[in-house]
């Protein structure tokens, strides 16, 4: 029978796990860019609309909210093409001016 006591366990070594790390540092904004703030609030909002045509039982209503949430991420999408998702130039040059990293 194994002794799965915690002197037990105190006294046996135990394996350790090997951590394998990126190659680089990840960008430090967090997402705190333009196409995620846009991405994000658009899809609230639209999510909120469509929650109401869902409780007062308006079919356009929910539509439009669908609508407005599928705009809000091609939106995002083509203002990440754009440069401003993160990594992009336009987000770079925002944090070079703030002076962040």
């Amino acid at each position: 029978m194994a002794d799965h006591s915690l002197a037990h366990r105190a006294q046996t070594p135990t394996r350790t796990e090997t951590v394998h790390l990126p190659p680089t540092t990840p960008p430090t904004n967090h997402g705190r860019t333009l196409a995620a703030w846009t991405t994000t609030w658009s899809v609230v909002l639209g999510a909120v609309v469509a929650a109401l045509g869902v409780t007062f039982t308006l079919a356009w209503l929910f539509w439009v909210g669908m609508a407005v949430i599928a705009a809000g991420l091609v939106l995002g999408k083509v203002l990440q093409l754009l440069g401003h998702g993160q990594g992009g130039a336009a987000t770079l040059a925002r944090a070079q001016r703030r002076g962040s990293h």
